[in-house]
């Protein structure tokens, strides 16, 4: 993708159970001395795709004083780890080594450079099940009436004014009592108060573990077990890799109970509707796993074809097909297939650019330049076909295609996205949150055809600067994924939200009403 559209986290658990409920294998095996915690970190690096920002766990290990112990900080998997300094790492591991834990990788505009943000959070008390923490992967589209509604209470106060802390009071809430109250019955009474995309990994001072999917199902989670060992991971890649092998997908509104004894599964919450997010699929989903029993590499082959299918400018000897790397290179085979032109990587991508963080002028475009390689050798006089995965604000783009005609001197340059034109925010999760950040929305005014007219098509292919633009049909995006379109939330592309809270916060937007919902809410971030 020529622009970073990042996405709210990733979240993982591993639980070692007394006695072993299922057959043993390699992730079992992989575990020493019952603690989880390298697996666990294991686990937060294959899914660093999700987040760069900030990572953490937290362990449960009855031999500490402190039963629950947390380690977070800013940066990513391997900066927090110090896995480039193997005693600090060993040490780190030892600390916080656990039968069970938790795990996060963070995306969030609020809080980037402050580790109190970094999760998992800690809710520290003398009774053991409501000393807790917990993690979680998502955005509560009606955070901020959450938030009035502690404050209307009598001595309430918000520290850290985000989604994340309204979910710690909530579930504090819930553990009210002399008694341990039923986990299940905590998150049956939680959904009742949020919308949105909420997927939670948890655990208390009794040793006592879940993991839910909110009631539509917006974000993935999935769970195996092996052995002795239970776990769950935001995308099915990180438990393929520990050496899970049955790999299963929660239901919406499911959840699990974990504890030394074994787990339980079961439903929450009822589930009216689902809604996955389809942008897992095309962008954010590492290739190699699989959401909802359908593969993330086979969608966007799929999708890549399609374009191939709709295409109406000619194919000649000289057309390539160049992917825009790396997540549209599964589309651009598809692509190239399909089309039977050669697949050429005319850009590749600078893995070594480090991450800037003083963003000047000059250094936003030494961010764009050093962030591809041009190769004119394969370009140079040819007719390239430039697939990407989606266009958001079009910035970048707009300077890879200058790029393209200068330095690699292209004959001609035909950008084919394998998503449909982007027209309104998200508001579970991902940084699309104002329509003037767009760039499709002025050429689809609200009430006209979702279906862009070849004039409109030509408009934005002459504002980036391309000879032709062309998008995946919004009416192929289901066929693509492999699940019914009712099945999908589209939100972003077709404006139709799968909660109420959503539709409210898009009329708000429409209206131009208010503050942009990014800057009240803890979600991923968009840059260009």
């Amino acid at each position: 993708m020529s622009e970073v559209l990042n996405h709210e986290c990733s979240v993982a658990a591993l639980y070692w159970m007394d006695k072993a409920h299922a057959p043993e294998g390699a992730a079992s095996r992989s575990i020493v001395d019952g603690n989880v915690a390298p697996q666990i970190q294991q686990m937060l690096g294959e899914m660093q795709n999700r987040g760069q920002l900030a990572a953490g766990i937290a362990t449960y290990n009855t031999t500490r004083t402190q039963i629950l112990d947390v380690f977070k900080n800013t940066g990513t998997v391997n900066e927090v780890f110090r896995t480039s300094r193997k005693r600090k790492f060993l040490d780190i591991l030892d600390t916080y080594a656990g039968r069970a834990g938790i795990g996060h990788t963070r995306y969030a505009t609020s809080g980037q450079d402050d580790p109190r943000y970094a999760q998992p959070f800690e809710r520290s008390h003398g009774r053991l099940w409501k000393w807790f923490c917990f993690a979680f992967n998502g955005t509560l589209a009606n955070y901020p009436q959450l938030r009035d509604q502690l404050l209307s209470k009598s001595q309430y106060h918000i520290v850290l004014d985000n989604d994340t802390e309204i979910i710690m009071h909530f579930l504090s809430r819930m553990l009210q009592g002399e008694v341990a109250p039923d986990l299940f019955k905590v998150m049956e009474r939680i959904a009742g108060d949020f919308d949105g995309a909420y997927n939670i990994v948890f655990i208390d001072g009794m040793g006592r573990m879940f993991a839910s999917r909110d009631p539509i199902g917006i974000r993935p989670l999935c769970w195996s077990v092996q052995g002795r060992l239970f776990g769950v991971a935001s995308e099915s890649l990180a438990l393929q890799n520990l050496g899970f092998t049955e790999i299963h997908h929660f239901n919406p509104g499911e959840m699990v109970v974990v504890d030394k004894d074994g787990f339980r599964l079961g439903q929450y919450a009822p589930s009216p509707k689902k809604a996955s997010c389809f942008f897992e699929w095309i962008y954010f989903a590492n290739a190699a796993s699989v959401i909802d029993d359908q593969s993330v590499y086979l969608c966007r082959e799929k999708c890549g074809a399609i374009l191939a299918e709709e295409e109406d400018i000619r194919w000649d000897e000289n057309s390539i097909v160049v992917p825009v790397p790396d997540t549209a290179k599964s589309a651009a085979g598809g692509y190239s297939y399909r089309a039977n032109i050669p697949f050429m990587e005319g850009l590749l991508r600078n893995r070594y650019a480090g991450r800037t963080f003083i963003q000047s002028d000059d250094t936003r475009a030494y961010a764009v330049r050093s962030k591809y390689w041009i190769i004119p050798s394969v370009l140079r006089g040819k007719k390239v076909f430039l697939v990407d995965d989606s266009i958001v604000r079009s910035t970048t783009l707009r300077a890879l295609v200058k790029r393209l005609r200068e330095e690699g001197q292209v004959a001609e340059l035909h950008v084919r996205i394998a998503c449909p034109p982007v027209l309104a925010p998200c508001y579970y999760g991902v940084d699309m949150s104002t329509i003037s950040e767009l760039f499709a929305p002025k050429y689809f005014p609200p009430g006209t055809p979702l279906k862009p007219t070849k004039e409109i098509l030509d408009a934005m292919a002459k504002e980036i600067g391309v000879d032709s633009l062309r998008f995946m049909p919004l009416d192929r995006i289901a066929e693509s994924v492999g699940l019914p379109e009712e099945e999908l939330c589209l939100g972003c592309v077709n404006r139709q939200y799968p909660t109420p809270k959503g539709e409210e916060l898009y009329q708000i937007a429409m209206s131009g009403d208010g503050a942009s919902f990014r800057d009240n809410c803890h979600c991923a971030e968009l840059s260009d």
